[in-house]
């Protein structure tokens, strides 16, 4: 944009095709939770997605036409933002969504990225955040002390528990599965295993 500041990334589109592209990203998103595109991809369906969840806690028919023209699939995808999502994010003032960065599968692939809804069944921070403690629990037994927190874990447990229906003992449950898997040998899960998410940015929203 000439003179200014360009809002948004073009994705090497005209705004017809970056538009529906947008809309596929986004309809898939709230179909499946969870979606593994390029980073910039993600960074932009975020706003995209961000933008019809809070017109789903709107719910008003103005909210419903205007998103309706924004995804594809209305009729799954309709009652899943407005009803599901809607209520899940209701006491949520925003933050819907997170977009966490791995490692690309090929040398010579874009950056890649996991865009996710926060607070779901596929949540990867709190399966992370769930990992790291069952591991350090296991290994304060093994070394027979007691198991300390640290303060990246304990700004993690705030930031999937704060506002996540029955957050404690979601993550509760999670940490008791993963210290199973670790007893057993197995320090993972699938599809953690298949992509490494960097660390540090476990820490963004």
């Amino acid at each position: 944009m000439a003179g200014g500041l360009m809002r948004y990334r073009t994705l090497g589109r005209d705004s017809a095709h970056r538009k529906a592209l947008l809309r596929n990203l986004v309809t898939s998103l709230f179909k499946h939770e969870s979606i593994s595109t390029t980073w910039h991809k993600a960074k932009e369906a975020q706003r995209w997605a961000e933008k019809l969840i809070t017109l789903a806690k709107r719910d008003t028919q103005a909210s419903r036409l205007s998103a309706m023209g924004k995804v594809f699939e209305p009729e799954i995808v309709m009652p899943i933002l407005f009803n599901k999502l809607g209520k899940r994010y209701a006491d949520r003032p925003g933050g819907y969504t997170r977009v966490l960065r791995i490692e690309p599968e090929k040398e010579d692939q874009a950056p890649s990225a996991i865009l996710e809804l926060v607070d779901g069944p596929k949540d990867m921070r709190l399966a992370l955040t769930a990992r790291t403690i069952a591991f350090g629990q296991s290994q304060a037994e093994e070394e027979n002390r007691e198991f300390e927190i640290t303060d990246m874990t304990a700004h993690n447990i705030m930031k999937v528990t704060r506002f996540r229906k029955n957050g404690d003992e979601d993550l509760h449950e999670m940490v008791k599965k993963f210290k199973d898997l670790h007893d057993k040998g197995d320090e993972g899960v699938e599809e953690i295993k298949k992509r490494r998410v960097y660390p540090e940015l476990l820490r963004s929203r």
